[in-house]
């Protein structure tokens, strides 16, 4: 069986604000971009059967946004701090602690362990773009995986589009 596992960073914080990094939240731009991805997600049949997401303000807000784009409640989201400050190995943890029958999972987090991973589990090389960011803030990226979610390996996957906010349509 072919998967899908979708990897969203969270959306841009607000540094404006004196917390911690744990609890730092989303500028309104953040939450607009969210809602864009996951109104964009609905559009194209790309509504996740699982989704986990860090506990991070930043991060769970934008899990929160995204879903009431999709038109799913936010208690579709699991949450596991394994996610927050990740690298490689700890997020394939993650994963291989998701539904084995899950076809197509969204994870919800933080660089540079979301880039490692992407760049881990892709077979080949990945573009990076001019701004030398493959995955900035908001920023969606979709493989296709023909292993079990307990399974994964370097080269295991193949990315068929890495989304940028910005370079969706105005509608969303």
């Amino acid at each position: 069986m072919t998967r899908q596992l979708l990897i969203l960073r969270h959306g841009k914080s607000d540094w404006g604000i004196d917390v911690n990094d744990f609890d730092r939240p989303l500028k309104k731009r953040g939450k607009k971009a969210a809602e864009s991805m996951g109104s964009w997600l609905l559009l194209k049949n790309l509504v996740p059967d699982y989704i986990i997401s860090s506990p991070a303000e930043r991060a769970s807000n934008t899990a929160e946004e995204l879903c009431k784009a999709m038109e799913l409640t936010d208690q579709r989201i699991q949450y596991d701090s394994r996610i927050y400050e990740a690298y490689t190995n700890d997020l394939i943890a993650v994963l291989a602690d998701c539904p084995a029958n899950a076809e197509r999972i969204l994870l919800v987090g933080h660089n540079p362990g979301l880039e490692q991973l992407l760049i881990y589990l892709h077979k080949g090389n990945l573009e990076v773009p001019d701004d030398g960011k493959i995955l900035p803030t908001a920023t969606l990226a979709i493989l296709t995986i023909n292993e079990n979610w307990q399974s994964l390996s370097k080269n295991c996957a193949k990315a068929l589009s890495i989304t940028r906010p910005t370079s969706l349509p105005d509608s969303f």
